[in-house]
């Protein structure tokens, strides 16, 4: 998936775009760097990667780490509330402000959790 993402993002760029458009990328989980069978790594929902490019997200920034088995986050965890807060914010949207009322309880897309990602 590298060359065709790069590619992408290139193109973007090139035309003008990339600084109006916010890639994101993400999975279902991370992959550990080991395997339990013979057919691929291992699932692991304790620690994976995301990332942004574009509309605003500061290239070359990395945030957060996981520890020497990529097993677990070791440094400056982040969560889903997080991501979404971040996303939110490249649109200009304040998360916080974003309430809604259902079934007599205010709601939002982060819930009561979420922090900007610094970047």
């Amino acid at each position: 998936m590298d060359k065709p993402t790069a590619a992408l993002i290139q193109d973007l760029k090139s035309r003008g775009l990339l600084e109006d458009t916010i890639v994101f990328w993400t999975t279902e989980f991370g992959r550990m760097p080991c395997s339990q069978g013979a057919k691929g790594r291992d699932h692991n929902p304790f620690a994976f990667t995301v990332w942004m490019a574009g509309g605003g997200v500061k290239g070359g920034v990395s945030y957060g780490a996981s520890d020497e088995w990529s097993y677990k986050v070791a440094e400056k965890p982040a969560y889903c509330y997080d991501v979404h807060a971040t996303l939110l914010r490249l649109l200009g949207i304040d998360h916080t402000r974003l309430t809604y009322r259902h079934n007599g309880i205010d709601r939002r897309l982060t819930d009561v959790h979420g922090q900007v990602i610094p970047n």
